[in-house]
């Protein structure tokens, strides 16, 4: 006689594993909440020790708060703040030599009491360093040998054993994030700012690139004069590629546009002639923009247009370029 479904297969079933990853939300999400309440003063405090540092900010911690502060530590470096993470074990074998006087270390430890964390706390305090400390224990030694103390505690573990690093990983990583915002605001930090160090995403490409990177200039860009006729103009359109030609006089000063738009409104007309002067039927006026504006600005002006193309024009509205939306994306701006 069958003994029944197995232990192991009632704890897969689809309702356990959903009921489980519920309840894992809810007591992070609740662990997370409540450091609102705890936002104060020593808040504030760690801000402005880490706005007086003069050196760089250095993260360390062990385990899994070990892996929490590698990600603070970039994200740090990442909004403005010089920052990288020592692994407190290294630190006591030649690592320490990373660390000086002008630097804030920023120490994590649920516990407050992790072994290699007190190993290297005296001579942190004997170079002057200022610490601040992230720990679960307002009483532990390392939140009483802090400068600043922010606590991160959990009632509990989101694990079901109350073992595992996990409500009180994810409170530390939220802390983190927090003071990493923080002090990007108060820095002044900029989206060009952030694209300096992200230079090969696509948020690179984005903040970084110019319409003057990317534009089609010199005997590239499609031009012709007022009189030109319009069987002169789609010629010039069909060898630069943009689906469209700039009109300008003799000195270069943009005077209108036509583009395969303008040619298919063309045919539908009765008195369609391919030999009339440009100027009767362009589009005078045309939506332009300046060569140091941003790519991303530039599509944003096509979307908004709803436009496939721009012309690049100077101070003195002189034509010096032109680019599609193709160019963009080619160039990743998206």
């Amino acid at each position: 006689m069958s003994a029944g479904p197995s232990m192991e297969h009632q704890a897969i079933h689809p309702d356990n594993l959903l009921s489980m990853a519920r309840r894992v939300i809810e007591i992070e999400q609740t662990a997370v909440g409540a450091l609102l309440d705890r936002l104060d003063q020593a808040f504030v405090d760690a801000c402005r020790l880490i706005l007086g540092c003069e050196g760089r900010v250095i993260v360390t911690g062990m385990g899994k708060s070990g892996h929490v502060g590698g990600k603070i530590a970039a994200t740090l470096a990442s909004t403005g703040t010089p920052s990288f993470f020592v692994h407190p074990g290294e630190a006591s074998h030649g690592d320490l030599g990373m660390i000086t006087d002008r630097d804030v270390v920023i120490a994590l430890s649920n516990s407050g009491e992790t072994g290699e964390m007190l190993a290297i706390l005296p001579v942190i305090k004997r170079l002057g360093v200022p610490l601040l400390a992230m720990t679960g224990r307002p009483d532990s030694t390392l939140a009483r040998s802090a400068d600043v103390h922010l606590d991160v505690g959990v009632e509990r573990e989101a694990c079901p054993l109350n073992l595992a690093p996990t409500a009180s990983t994810t409170v530390t990583l939220v802390m983190g994030d927090a003071l990493a915002v923080a002090l990007l605001d108060a820095r002044g930090f900029q989206p060009e700012d952030f694209a300096l160090s992200h230079p090969g995403g696509s948020l690179g490409r984005r903040l970084l690139l110019h319409v003057r990177d990317v534009m089609h200039t010199g005997e590239q860009l499609p031009r012709v004069g007022p009189r030109h006729s319009v069987k002169q103009a789609l010629l010039v359109m069909s060898s630069g590629g943009l689906g469209m030609t700039a009109i300008v006089d003799e000195e270069d000063h943009l005077l209108g546009l036509f583009t395969d738009g303008d040619l298919r409104r063309l045919l539908d007309r009765s008195d369609f002639d391919l030999d009339c002067p440009i100027e009767r039927v362009m589009t005078p006026g045309p939506r332009t923009c300046r060569e140091n504006v941003l790519a991303a600005e530039a599509m944003a002006i096509m979307e908004r247009d709803k436009i496939n193309g721009l012309l690049v024009v100077d101070a003195k509205e002189r034509l010096v370029g032109a680019l599609n939306m193709h160019d963009l994306l080619r160039a990743g701006v998206a």
